[in-house]
């Protein structure tokens, strides 16, 4: 991003903006396959199903785009003009450019010596967020340069989330006629991860639940009237946390829901698991059923959650004692 005349003057803190990662195009899912799979085989009817799927949500990923506006949003927040300090974005993605080790290094070589980083997934797992911060560590050792990075574990449970994604709730159930909604279903899911991280005393699961049992509190939720479940859960022989939401749905219609709604908590920005897996694939199950559901739209720059990311930042660098 550019910066205005006489910011360079300033003192600078890095901001990492990182999240997952998408194909730029369907030619690009072998690869960004075999990134996931880290040397395991990818067979090629994987890739023909998985090229399927990005083909039904318009052949790429919106993830990129919207996490550089979620970024830009994000740095105005930060950057108010009096401001001594001033924040620098910077952009790493996980499993497809930019690569979260290569901006480390363009980092290093903009002089930058102390960062706040943040993932776009709000819940911390051994499988996940620390993944993202041991990939900045890799970059620091291959470019052998050094940064003082501050993380943001989590926000599972930060209040303009939760308030976020409680008016999300709303938006959802407002989409049925009003004699309805106090009918209205809602269900909680976030990505499904191994069974074995429960045997381990990973948080993942049950920030999760908290995450969903706060929303459902401030969008004044009845206790009958949510649940939680899982979803797109990965390909791998060990079991996976459940149920999965396709199979949920089938178990509520059949216990008589018919109206719900669909909040993934754990997806903030539109992505193939949000865009396929319940846009898609969710409401064919859906609709098997004669049920109706509902999908409010993902945070993406949501201006309650934008202020939220930078007040997290914010904490962190002055936590650190650099503002």
């Amino acid at each position: 991003m550019a910066e205005a005349k006489g910011e360079r003057a300033r003192p600078h803190i890095g901001v990492l903006l990182m999240a997952y990662g998408g194909p730029d195009g369907l030619e690009d899912i072998p690869g960004y396959l075999a990134d996931i799979r880290a040397g395991r085989t990818t067979s090629r009817a994987l890739v023909d199903e998985i090229s399927r799927n990005y083909r039904l949500i318009g052949g790429s990923s919106p993830l990129l785009k919207l996490t550089r506006e979620t970024l830009e949003a994000v740095i105005q927040q930060l950057n108010q003009p009096s401001a001594a300090i001033r924040f620098k974005a910077y952009l790493g993605m996980r499993h497809w450019g930019p690569w979260i080790e290569e901006t480390v290094g363009e980092m290093l070589a903009d002089g930058m010596d102390r960062a706040v980083s943040l993932v776009l997934a709000p819940h911390y797992s051994g499988m996940s967020i620390a993944k993202y911060q041991k990939k900045v560590a890799t970059g620091l050792k291959f470019y052998r340069g050094h940064i003082k990075f501050a993380h943001v574990h989590s926000y599972h449970d930060a209040p303009g989330l939760i308030k976020a994604l409680a008016n999300r709730v709303q938006i959802g159930i407002g989409r049925f006629p009003s004699h309805e909604q106090e009918n209205v279903h809602v269900v909680f899911s976030a990505h499904s991860l191994p069974v074995r991280i429960l045997q381990q005393g990973d948080p993942y699961d049950q920030q999760c639940r908290e995450t969903a049992a706060l929303v459902a509190n401030a969008a004044n939720l009845a206790e009958g009237q949510w649940s939680w479940c899982y979803q797109s859960e990965g390909r791998s022989p060990e079991p996976w946390l459940g149920p999965q939401l396709t199979d949920y749905l089938a178990d509520l219609a059949k216990a008589g829901v018919r109206n719900v709604v669909s909040i993934p908590v754990g997806f903030v920005s539109d992505h193939v698991e949000v865009l396929y897996d319940i846009d898609i694939e969710a409401q064919a199950v859906a609709r098997e059923y004669n049920m109706c559901l509902e999908r409010p739209p993902s945070l993406n720059s949501d201006p309650v959650f934008v202020h939220t990311l930078a007040e997290l930042i914010r904490s962190e660098a002055q936590q650190a004692g650099w503002l």
